[in-house]
Parts: C-alpha cells; structure tokens; sequence
C-alpha cells in the first residue's frame, strides 16, 4: 500500500467572520499528482497556503510525513513551490535563479554547477543560462521556475495555478512538461487550478471544492464519469441534467431517492432518421428534437437541440461522411440507458 505523505485532518480556516475551509480531512499518498480544482472562493488556494506554510489553521492539524507541521514555518518545510507569476528574481540571470536555492543549502560551488548544467539540458534552456528573466517568453520563465522549484530534490512540490498565465498552446505543452518532471522525480505533487481540462490531463487524482469544502475526491476518470453532485458533473465538463426533462428517462437501473439524471453530451448521438442503426439499438432511448443552434469548434460540433419544453446538448467529434445540422432540422437523439448517470442534487 503507498503510504499516506500528506494528511490534513479536520482542517478549518477563517478569517474574521468568514470561514474560507470547513473541516477539510484530506489525504496525499506519496509519488501521487493531486490536483485541487474548484472556483473562486472555494478554498483551494487557502488549501495550498496551508500547506506551504504561508497561513495557519485556526483548528484541526496537518502532517506530513506523520509529524505535524502546523507550528513549522514554510522555509522549513523543504517544498517546493511554483506560482502563476513564476516569482523568479529579476535582477539574476537564469543560471543564479536556479544555483540560488543550492547555495542557501550550503551545497558546494562544483556541484550547484553541476545541478544547474543538468536541470538546464532536462528544461531545454542549456542556451539561455546567461539571459534574465526578462528576456525570456512566458513558457522559458516557468520552466526556470519548475527547475528552481525541484532542483534541490524536496520531497514535495506545490503548484498555484501554474499555466495560468500561458497561452493555450503553451499551457498545452507545459502540461506535458509537468507530468514528464513528475514522473522522472516522483515528487509528490499538489496543485492548484480552476481549470478542468488542465485538472483531467494531469492527476492521478483531484480534490474539487466547493464553499470551503470536498464536494468530491476521485481519479479523473471516475470523476467525469461517475460525478457524485450536480455540482461536479456542471463544473467537471458540460453535462445535460435530466430533472425537469419533459419525456421519461429510460434508465439501466432504479433511481436512488434524492437525485436527478444526467447524461454527458458526448454519450448522446444524432441521427437524421427516426429508425436506430446500432446493434446495440435495443439498450437505447431515443427522442425526437429540433436543433435550435451548432457550433463549428475545429474538432467538434456542439448542438443545442430543443426537446419539447427541454434542451439537449450534444457534441460530436467531426469526421468524414458525418451528417451535419442545422437551426431547424427535425433529429432523433438516442444514447444508450447505461450511460445515463444519477447525481445529488
């Protein structure tokens, strides 16, 4: 079993009269890439200040490694920490941002050297160890920051909203860049965002919160596919809520008390013709609507299609030979019963 690095137990934060964590248990094993997702004002970045050392709880406790933390301050708590702002110092060049934090660890001149020549090539910046910060892009200045922030091996790393400054192709690539540091390090790692895409492509497993507290923990697998509230099936993606639909919901199973239906658009199919050519038509429900607007987004089409009193949205991937709608064309919406999900309301 991997052992639990990181726990939060009955974490609450306020200030003043306003409660910004309530009763938070929280646990990060180690190895694992956590990310905290939810928006404003959900105590996430209250979450990671907690942890960093930058505020304290006013009850519960935090340990890591079995030993609390919550009375050591955060320069010595050997993580480290990316921000969105990169927080490099402007004034050194690229190589002193990252041979810095060595020598405040009394690590010897040759091998600061040689620390700083390898995370250089690993971060493809060899050729701007000479530039300052200024006269880098957007994507250079956070891999200096990432490199500083795991140059000198701590345990854990924290990430506050780390792309989301960066454009999105650059955010695009330094996801890939983050995941790739992970997994040759294998720092334990706990970031914030408000960004679901960037949350799925990253994590082994994600926090989302919701006024001060866990709505849901889960892979993002899990959580995309089996959201445990309307909440996290709305902020986690698109998803078609099915309470007031004004047709019968055919369902695989029975419907625990307390919740609604919902379907993910992309579960739901459009056809031109009333009549369901899929082998598996049996296991379907099909209705009929009338598209009302589609949007052309390069690799997929999203539809909003008028059933009756209720509307659907649908997104397929573009591919050749697909028929395409239009404001006003009669179509049949059919998905398969399985696929049909039960949420908290």
């Amino acid at each position: 079993m991997i052992p639990a690095q990181i726990e939060f137990s009955s974490v609450t934060k306020t200030y003043g009269p306003i409660t910004a964590l309530r009763d938070v248990s929280l646990i990060v094993y180690r190895g694992e890439f956590l990310t905290i997702l939810g928006p404003s004002g959900s105590g996430k970045t209250t979450t990671l200040m907690l942890l960093a050392g930058f505020e304290a709880p006013t009850k519960g406790n935090i340990r890591i490694c079995g030993k609390s933390v919550v009375a050591v301050p955060s320069y010595r708590r050997d993580q480290g920490i990316v921000f969105q702002s990169y927080a490099l110092f402007p004034h050194l060049t690229v190589r002193r941002n990252l041979d810095f934090p060595l020598e405040m660890r009394g690590i010897k001149a040759a091998e600061r050297r040689a620390r700083v020549d390898r995370i250089l090539e690993r971060v493809h910046l060899s050729d701007f160890s000479n530039r300052m910060p200024s006269q880098l892009s957007g994507g250079q200045q956070q891999r200096v920051a990432l490199a500083r922030a795991v140059i000198a091996d701590p345990p854990i790393l924290l990430l506050d909203e780390p792309l989301g400054a960066l454009d999105r192709n650059l955010r695009e690539q330094m996801q890939g860049e983050i995941k790739s540091l992970h997994k040759e390090f294998g720092i334990t790692t706990v970031s914030v965002t408000h960004d679901q895409e960037e949350a799925l492509t990253m994590s082994d497993r994600i926090v989302v919160m919701r006024d001060g507290q866990i709505e849901q923990t889960d892979t993002p697998e899990a959580l995309y596919d089996c959201p445990a509230t309307r909440f996290v099936a709305n902020f986690l993606g698109e998803s078609n809520c099915l309470e007031d639909a004004c047709f019968k919901i055919e369902t695989a199973g029975a419907q625990p008390a307390g919740t609604i239906p919902m379907i993910r658009p992309e579960r739901v199919r459009l056809t031109a013709g009333a009549e369901l050519n899929y082998a598996d038509a049996a296991l379907r429900q099909s209705v009929t609507g009338t598209v009302v607007d589609m949007v052309y987004a390069g690799a997929l089409r999203k539809y909003r299609v008028r059933v009756a009193s209720s509307a659907l949205v649908v997104r397929e991937h573009v591919a050749a030979g697909q028929d395409v709608f239009r404001p006003g064309d009669e179509v049949q919406l059919h998905w398969l019963r399985s696929d049909v999900r039960f949420v908290a309301r």
